[in-house]
Parts: C-alpha cells; sequence; structure tokens
C-alpha cells in the first residue's frame, strides 16, 4: 500500500515539472488567476489547482492578406503586406488579447486600408517605405498594451486594374517621348551654334573657306558612284567679274 501511494506521489511530482525553452516564457494560473510568468527552465505546476500557458517570443512574420482599397484619387487597388512582431510582455498577451496573431493580422489590414485611402496612387507607388513605416508606427502604438512590439511592416505587391495599367504605360510613353525631342531640340541647338561659330572662323580666315571647299571635295571624290557638282565660291565670281570690269574699262 505504502508503495503504491510513493508510486503515485512520484508519478504526480514528475507530471506536474513543466519545462519552459529559452524562446518560451509560461503564464501560470492558479485557481483561473493569474499567478506569475514563468522563466526557462524546469518549473512546477501543481495539478488540478494551476495550470500554465506557453507564449513564444521570438520574432514572428505575418502575411497581411490582399485587400482591396481605393487611393486619395479614387483609384481602387488591392494591396497586400507582411507584418513582423514579437511579444515584450507575455501575460498581457494572454491576459489582454484574445489570440494575439488573430488581433496583430486584423489591425494591419484596417490600418493598411486607411492608409492607402490617405494618398494617391502616385505616391503609393513612389513612396512606399514612408507609408510602410507609418502603418508599423500606428499598429505598434496599438498594442502596447497588449504587451506586442510591433518591428516593421513591408508593403508586398499594389495590384492594379488593367485598364490603370495601359493608362500608366500610356503615360510613361508619352513621358520618354517628350525627353527624346528634349534631348534632340537640344543638339539641333548645340549643332547650329557650333556651325555658327565655323563660318565665323572661316570668313574671318583668307582662303579658309577655300580649302574647306577644296577638303569637301576631295571626301566626297572618294566614292566613284558620287556625281559631284561643283559650287564657285562667291569669291572667285567676284574676282572674275572685278577682272572683267577693268578689262572693259581699258577698252
Amino acid at each position: 500500500m505504502i508503495y503504491t501511494i510513493l508510486a503515485v506521489l512520484l508519478v504526480i511530482v514528475l507530471g506536474s515539472i513543466k519545462q519552459i525553452d529559452e524562446y518560451e516564457r509560461g503564464i501560470k494560473f492558479r485557481f483561473g488567476k493569474y499567478s506569475r510568468t514563468m522563466n526557462p527552465g524546469w518549473s512546477i505546476v501543481l495539478p488540478i489547482i494551476e495550470s500554465y500557458k506557453k507564449v513564444d517570443i521570438r520574432t514572428k512574420a505575418v502575411d497581411v492578406p490582399e485587400q482591396d482599397a481605393i487611393t486619395k484619387d479614387n483609384v481602387s487597388i488591392r494591396i497586400n503586406a507582411v507584418l513582423y512582431f514579437k511579444v515584450f510582455d507575455a501575460s498581457k498577451a494572454i491576459l489582454a488579447v484574445e489570440k494575439y496573431n488573430y488581433a496583430v493580422s486584423q489591425l494591419a489590414q484596417t490600418t493598411m486600408r486607411n492608409a492607402v485611402g490617405e494618398v494617391s496612387l502616385d505616391e503609393l507607388l513612389s513612396e512606399r517605405d514612408k507609408i510602410s513605416s507609418k502603418i508599423c508606427k500606428i499598429v505598434d502604438e496599438a498594442t502596447d498594451e497588449w504587451g506586442i512590439k510591433v518591428e516593421n511592416v513591408e508593403l508586398k505587391d499594389v495590384r492594379l486594374p488593367e485598364e490603370m495599367k495601359r493608362v500608366i504605360a500610356r503615360v510613361a510613353e508619352a513621358e520618354r517621348e517628350k525627353e527624346a525631342v528634349i534631348t534632340k531640340s537640344r543638339g539641333e541647338v548645340e549643332a547650329s551654334e557650333n556651325l555658327v561659330k565655323a563660318a565665323d572662323n572661316l570668313t574671318a580666315s583668307p582662303g579658309a573657306l577655300h580649302l574647306r571647299t577644296l577638303e569637301t571635295l576631295n571626301d566626297i571624290s572618294s566614292d566613284q558612284s558620287n556625281t559631284i557638282v561643283f559650287a564657285m565660291p562667291i569669291e572667285i565670281l567676284e574676282a572674275i567679274q572685278g577682272l572683267n570690269n577693268k578689262l572693259n574699262d581699258k577698252k
């Protein structure tokens, strides 16, 4: 009989020993009331009168499901995100909120829709990091009382309607054409300025125009298929005309 009682007591004692791993904390209840937070190691949890719950305090990544949202400029989009958080107070995570993982995800969804509604589509696409930081700050402040620290929020994907994609593509194409026209016009301006400088230099140097003409004729004469039409420089024509006038005066 004594051995039986001792065996039962031994089973009860061994069954009362609970292990808490390094990345966990245990929340102990006695008669249904919060007793204390169990740190890593072995702890005694008495049967019937005591119970406990384990809380994982490692950083968790939670996918925020894809949501329909409307931007400030009334563009319908679908957006999703990933949220990183960890429990810093295990007792609050158990006592202050039911299913804290689910609660954080729902809060992030609502906050994300509200944040998207406060910005235009251009701001959403160009300032994604800024909007992510705003969502993170709002959710973190709201979850402090749950013993949860939100470390980061990243917007993963922004899906646009097909007609909006086509509009954006046309706008981008128009911008590229605009840049091409501006670049071409700048090149023409620079070319015209260089031509003016070249003309001034040729005009200022006696004989330079003739040398340039001969150089051009030499370049195009290398191809036998070209037909050369020689334009007489105006200086030569003026010289011939002056000589003709002198001859006429002598007569």
